[in-house]
């Protein structure tokens, strides 16, 4: 090994970064069995399909609203205390969601399970920084974004083979011994010597406006998306608007604000994290769009549509560790542009698609998507996280965060656009559309050549 060659990382490094992705991987995997299991929940407790939503709804908008809180909770306690703290709330919130009996209930306890989310998503790539050194940080990152994207992957597979067996209190239910097992193993391994966070007060004012903000936000979006009555969109957007602008005014020369705009007026971090927003709300179109794209316009069977789904999935989670060790060696800038322009051209390859494209030419264009999104994701995060100083980790852990779910809530909202506007037809024009946010992305990635 030559003199400049970084040591390799050590057996109790692994074993920190195996006991903190254990939550990531169960934070990943709930958030799809959930999707599947809605039929199967409003079945049993008697309830609509729209009101069944809300067992979804309340966990994104708990973690939407609290991740940038808890991120500034990460900087002014440590990353490890709000992480341990939200495995915690994550693991007894699944065990009660599991002993619902009222989708009130229900939904109340998986919102309170989205804090607890919100606490783990919020520094878990800050804890990343602080086990790997700078030149191993893109490993780290790849790692993690592998695991999160085989818990999106499996989660429609292990929710299926479970509801064949089970009742679906037990999808929630054996989160729960996995998560205390995951809780003790990380109280083991995370590190505790966390460097000294800063010594100004916490404000729970800035945490309460942030997360009012956030949570209208995305409710915004939805709205919107619903074509809801113009009286309930304006009072959310001015909701959001008005908690926003007092956010920014309250937190104005405080060291560290909750909303991280001293670390958005760093050119590289900004856009990066606005790259990540691009890609994100490519990845919600695609998601949402996709299945009734193959199924009612190309008339493709429910088992080919699963196959072709499964491919964009696999194809990430193996590209993830590889492009986490490119990171380390080539610009993010360089490896995110090209990713995102392939992701761009298969998105554009699916959405031209006609009904007498082989089943091979579909999947082709949907490997490219996978390769495209795996090449951004790990130096994407390698970005964010290096081009912010180390006292502010959490607070740009919670961005990363932010951005994901931001992003995916904006193309599920658009998909439901297309829908309204354009009747059948709305899923090949959210395909399209997601071409043009993944174009977009790519454009943003590679003007980071010129950021400093």
């Amino acid at each position: 090994m030559s003199a400049d060659t970084p040591p390799a990382p050590n057996r109790l490094q692994w074993m920190a970064l195996l006991s903190l992705l254990m939550p990531v991987f169960l934070g990943s995997l709930d958030q799809s069995i959930a999707n599947m299991a809605l039929p199967a929940i409003g079945a049993a407790l008697q309830s609509t399909p729209a009101e069944s939503v809300w067992v979804v709804h309340a966990y994104q908008l708990a973690v939407v609203a609290l991740l940038l809180p808890l991120a500034a909770l990460g900087d002014r306690w440590g990353a490890r205390k709000v992480f341990l703290l939200g495995m915690v709330l994550f693991n007894l919130a699944a065990l009660a969601s599991a002993c619902a009996t009222q989708l009130e209930w229900l939904a109340f306890f998986r919102a309170i399970q989205g804090v607890g989310a919100a606490g783990v998503m919020s520094v878990n790539l800050a804890l990343i920084q602080g086990i790997f050194p700078p030149e191993k940080l893109g490993r780290g990152a790849g790692i993690n974004a592998l695991i999160v994207g085989l818990g999106y992957s499996l989660g429609p597979t292990v929710a299926s083979l479970l509801l064949a067996v089970l009742p679906w209190p037990w999808l929630f239910g054996l989160q729960a011994p996995l998560g205390m097992l995951g809780f003790f193993w990380a109280w083991r391994y995370l590190p505790r010597n966390e460097p000294a966070k800063t010594d100004v007060p916490y404000d729970p004012v800035l945490a309460l406006l942030s997360a009012v903000c956030f949570a209208s936000l995305v409710f915004t979006l939805s709205a919107v998306a619903q074509q809801k009555g113009l009286a309930v969109v304006l009072a959310a957007l001015g909701l959001m608007l008005g908690s926003g602008g007092w956010l920014l005014l309250r937190q104005r020369g405080h060291a560290a604000p909750v909303l991280p705009v001293d670390l958005m007026r760093r050119p590289l971090f900004s856009l990066s994290v606005f790259t990540s927003l691009s890609a994100f709300t490519t990845q919600g179109l695609a998601f949402v769009a996709l299945p009734f794209f193959f199924q009612q316009q190309l008339d493709r069977p429910p088992v080919e549509t699963g196959v072709l789904m499964s491919v964009w999935a696999l194809v990430v989670a193996l590209m993830a560790p590889v492009a986490g060790a490119l990171s380390d060696r080539y610009p993010p800038a360089i490896l995110g542009g090209a990713g995102l322009g392939m992701l761009s051209l298969g998105m554009f390859g699916l959405g031209v698609s006609g009904a007498e494209v082989p089943f091979g030419v579909m999947a082709l264009c949907m490997a490219l998507c996978g390769v495209g999104f795996g090449l951004f994701q790990s130096p994407n995060l390698r970005a964010i996280m290096a081009s912010a100083p180390a006292h502010r980790a959490s607070g740009a852990s919670g961005m990363v965060a932010l951005a994901r779910l931001t992003g995916q809530a904006t193309g599920a909202a658009l998909v439901a656009l297309s829908f309204n506007l354009f009747g059948p037809l709305g899923a090949g024009h959210a395909v399209m559309l997601g071409a043009l946010t993944a174009g977009l992305g790519a454009v943003l990635s590679m003007a980071r050549l010129r950021a400093r």
